[in-house]
């Protein structure tokens, strides 16, 4: 799976984007949500206000409920407000 991270979630991450292993027992987007802060302290981090993170998946917007696979593109956007 490719994740991609816009705005401050790409500076607390690091990068950019980066490919992931998904395991079996994620089926969905929550399930991502929750197993991704289990396996790094990057994500722990930055996952803080993972709630407020609009996520898309194959460019297209995704509720926690949105089936995921290994070959999807998960993108997380925090909102960004303009002044």
């Amino acid at each position: 799976m490719k994740l991609r991270y816009c705005a401050w979630l790409r500076d607390s991450m690091g990068c950019a984007s980066e490919h992931i292993v998904l395991p079996n027992e994620v089926k969905n987007v929550g399930m991502l949500l929750d197993w991704l802060p289990t396996q790094d302290e990057r994500f722990k981090s930055a996952f803080k206000y993972i709630d407020v993170v609009l996520i898309s998946v194959n460019l297209r917007y995704a509720d926690r409920d949105h089936p995921v696979q290994d070959q999807d593109e998960v993108i997380l956007a925090p909102p960004i407000a303009g002044g």
